[in-house]
């Protein structure tokens, strides 16, 4: 089986569960570029809850983009602010400091484009995961797919995000705010080290 999804910016679990289970994934790279979608967002738990990271991107929704031409805004100090921002988040979680040398790189390169550098961390976060999977992109932009292909692109959106539901494991935060559902997989990653491939193939099928 395969399936259909956008590459985004250090992906929600839900992507992840979908790509474990079904590891021929074909990426929408031919798609415009849409505001208010993980593209160029993340989610994940601070101290004060659900925090966002938002990579800067020279975007005009007035001339649509195609999402692999669109820039990162690198003159924002932006890379160092994430980074700073995960290691407040979870340098006291158990896996931190096991994945930290393969991600640390990721915030000390510039690269130009946002589909490249999320392409970029998705290659990372397989190897951290020791998830294989046989990748292919998209040649044109498609509404309809064709079966059996499952279409997991409806996971990108930010505004109105598909529901859901994921088994709750502990976060460094929990005792706080509580479980918080679908964040990005860095926050299982860190939690759950090498068990976090074991969970995303244990959890209930993607429906969209």
């Amino acid at each position: 089986m395969s399936i259909i999804i956008h590459p985004t910016y250090f992906p929600n679990i839900a992507a992840f569960v979908a790509i474990a289970q079904d590891t021929n994934v074909i990426f929408e790279v031919e798609d415009n570029f849409l505001k208010q979608t993980y593209r160029n967002r993340a989610l994940i738990y601070g101290a004060n809850g659900k925090l966002t990271l938002n990579v800067p991107v020279t975007h005009s929704q007035k001339n649509r983009q195609k999402y692999k031409d669109v820039k990162i805004f690198n003159d924002d100090n932006w890379q160092v602010t994430h980074w700073k921002s995960l290691l407040s988040a979870y340098k006291t979680s158990p896996y931190f400091e096991f994945y930290e040398d393969d991600l640390h790189p990721l915030f000390h390169k510039k690269t130009n484009f946002i589909l490249d550098f999320n392409l970029s961390c998705f290659e990372v976060l397989c190897e951290c995961l020791q998830l294989d999977i046989n990748a292919s992109k998209t040649k044109a932009y498609n509404k309809d797919i064709p079966k059996p292909i499952k279409d997991y692109r409806a996971l990108v959106k930010a505004k109105k995000e598909a529901p859901v539901k994921l088994e709750s494991y502990t976060q460094v935060f929990g005792n706080k705010h509580g479980f918080i559902n679908n964040l990005s997989i860095l926050d299982l990653l860190f939690n759950e080290g090498p068990n976090a491939l074991n969970y995303l193939e244990s959890q209930t099928a993607i429906n969209l």
